[in-house]
Order: C-alpha cells, then structure tokens, then sequence
C-alpha cells in the first residue's frame, strides 16, 4: 500500500543507501585481495571469471538496493546465489594448502551484502536465514569448522539479525506513531464540531424546551421533544468517532441574543489578522459592557474568531444560568509581552464546587469544549474564578503570535 511503502522508506532508506554503496566498496576489496594471489591459485582464469560476473551483476544492480520497492525477494534470491556460487567456487580456484591456511574465499565481505539486503527487506528472519545459508557453505568450502571461520559466521549471523530486528522494531514503531496521530487528529475534529455543535444546535434545543415549558399546552410537547433531542445529540457528539475526511467548518453565527460571532467582511481567509476588539465590540449589547484597551489588538484571523467564539460562549453561559437580562463585563487587555487576556465577570450565583467537572461528565459542552478547549487548542488557557454568591470570573489568556492551526 501506498501508505505503508511510505512509512518503510522512511525508516529504511538510509540502510538501502548504506547497503548500495557498501557492494561496491566490498566489490573492490574482494578484487583488490584476490590481485595479489592470483599467481598462486590453482585456477586463476576462474577466479577472473567469477569477479568479471561479480563486477557485472554489481554494477548492472546499483540501483535495484537503493530501496525496498526496487529490491525484491527474487532479486535477492539471485543476489545471494550468486554469493554461494562464488564460496563454492573458491575449492576449485585455490589450492588446497591455501584453503587450509585459511585463504578468503572469492566474494570475502561482499557475501554480507546478500545477507544485509535480506535483513533489511524482511527482517530478523530473512537475515538469520540468508547468514545461515552462507556460513554454511562457507563450512563447506573450508570442509571442517575452524576458529577463524566459525567466528565469521557468528559475527555475520549476530550483525544480520540485530539489524533485521532493529528494522522490524522501527517499522513497528511508525506504526503505532501514525496510528497514534490519526487519532489524535481524529480526537481534534470531534472536538471541534462538539463546540460547533454546542454554539449552534444544542443551545437552540435547550431554548425551545426551556420557552416549551415556560408557554405551556402544545409548545410544552414540543419542549419536551426538544429536551429528548438535546440529550440524544449530547450523547452522540460524547461518543460519536468521526470519519477520516475533515468536516468542513460551519458558517459563523451573527451577532444576537445567543452571542454569535459575526463573520467579517470579504471571504474566508482574506485577512491575515483581524481585529479582536471589533469581535469583542460585537458580543456588546444590553446587560453586556465591552471595555477596551486604546490599542488594537490584532490576532491571526483564526486565533482571533476562536478567542471571540469563546467569550461568546462564556456570555451564553451568564444568560442561561443567571438569566436572559443578567448584567456581564468582558474586559480585554494586551500585556507587555503579547499575552493577549479577556476576562468575562457576571455578578450571579457563582459556580457550585465541582460543577463544571460534572456538567462535563453529563456531555455539557460549553465550557469543556466551546470555552476550554477552543483556548487549549490554541495554546492559551482558560481559569474559573468563583465564589458562591458573588458571581464568577472566567479568564482566557492566550499567549504571543499565535497562529492559525490547520483547518
């Protein structure tokens, strides 16, 4: 799959570059040993003949190890045949006195690379395998096991598999690692349109059961409809996995009695900063006072609607547990060093101990999402300050040159 041949080639290709360039190295230095001897060898026009095949198939393949795509299983097979032909062909080529004193064979190190390319490609297994099959000619060639021989396999067979492994945990580990990402992106998305859905759709519902059972007689019915709705939808948007494709955003509610941000004007994503005094001003109204510092304060066009649509959200809190002509300040402030900090004051009830952890447990999302969420997600915080019978405070600080996350 696309994908997976993606994640491989990320972990892999700097040991498929490693293993191109080391061929050619160890090509040159079987070469460069065999010059020297090639006098003394029982067969030496065999011994040419093997390293112009050798010299050949290595520079013909250069770019068959320079990936997994392109190095295949049966490329491999003819690769470390190869290999094997020339550890058996060194018993004819050199003299029996040489092969006892322990002359290298035709390949020398360039057997490992066969080996390597099997470790890389399939992992721990491919390499035990391949290394095995080498050091057992190499048993062969020598016709007994001796010191110097059995370490060489050893060290072949330990280096083999350790990075056969190697390769199987780092596969393993992207896996999980991109597993793990698409989950959270996943998370992200839902959380968004939870507070998309909470802005818009949910208050609504909580609206009409609230004037259903207020007005009484068939608005009653319809309230109750309303509330069984509310409760249905808070329990899917709670639990609810998204799909894989991004959802696209809604449109930004107009200013009103719920406290909606209103879409600035031009198209989506004309300005690069918007002004968040102007969406702050906006949320103003009766029983609402916006205090302002003499500066603009300009945010990116994200970070300033997300900020906006929080504050919105904290005045709908005021409205539907204080009441529809409850008396709110928002204060906004730029510190010297870019923090940007509203604060939103009302002088009801205040917030019970441990309520807003049990309206979050109840799939109540206007402030774990729509308010706190909104803030984390742009790296900011949001604090509660409240003291039953003397109103509460919420702070939302958000730090310098944020920028707009990915929509």
């Amino acid at each position: 799959m696309a994908g997976q041949s993606k994640r491989r080639m990320s972990v892999e290709q700097p040991l498929w570059q490693a293993l191109t360039y080391f061929r050619v190295l160890t090509l040159a230095y079987a070469v460069a040993q065999f010059v020297p001897r090639h006098d003394d060898v029982a067969r030496p026009a065999l011994g040419w003949a093997y390293f112009a095949v050798l010299t050949l198939w290595t520079l013909v393949t250069f770019r068959r190890v320079s990936s997994a795509e392109r190095c295949t299983y049966p490329f491999l097979a003819a690769d470390i045949t190869l290999t094997l032909t020339g550890i058996l062909l060194t018993i004819p080529v050199e003299t029996p006195a040489r092969i006892d004193d322990g002359a290298s064979t035709l390949p020398s190190i360039w057997a490992a690379g066969s080996v390597l390319g099997f470790a890389v490609k399939g992992g721990w297994r491919w390499g035990a395998a391949s290394s095995a099959a080498v050091g057992l000619s190499n048993i062969v060639q020598r016709g007994e096991v001796v010191q110097d021989n059995f370490h060489n396999i050893v060290l072949l067979m330990v280096a083999s598999t350790a990075i056969g492994y190697i390769v199987e945990v780092a596969r393993t580990s992207e896996r999980t690692l991109a597993r793990a990402l698409q989950i959270e992106a996943a998370t992200r998305e839902r959380e968004r349109l939870a507070r998309d859905i909470h802005d818009s759709v949910l208050q609504v519902l909580a609206l009409v059961q609230r004037r259903g059972a207020a007005i009484g007689g068939e608005a009653k019915e319809l309230g109750r409809l309303a509330g069984e709705q509310e409760a249905a939808l808070r329990t899917l948007v709670m639990g609810a996995t998204l799909p894989g494709q991004r959802t696209a955003p809604p449109a930004e509610r107009s200013a009103g009695p719920a406290g909606g941000v209103p879409e600035p004007a031009g198209p989506e994503g004309e300005a690069e900063e918007l002004s968040l005094r102007l969406l702050l001003l906006s949320l103003g109204g009766p029983g609402v006072s916006v205090a302002e510092p003499g500066t603009p304060v300009a945010l990116p066009a994200h970070a300033a609607r997300e900020l906006a649509a929080a504050v919105a959200a904290a005045l709908d809190n005021v409205r539907a547990h204080v009441g529809a002509e409850a008396r709110a300040w928002v204060l906004l402030e730029e510190e010297p060093d870019g923090t940007v900090v509203v604060t939103v004051r009302d002088e009801g009830p205040g917030i019970p101990r441990g309520r807003l952890a049990a309206a979050e447990a109840e799939g109540r999302l206007g402030v774990a999402q729509s308010i706190r969420g909104r803030l984390r997600d742009l790296g900011g915080t949001a604090e509660w300050v409240s003291t039953p019978g003397q109103g509460t405070e919420v702070e939302l600080s958000l730090p310098p040159q944020t920028a707009p996350l990915p929509r």
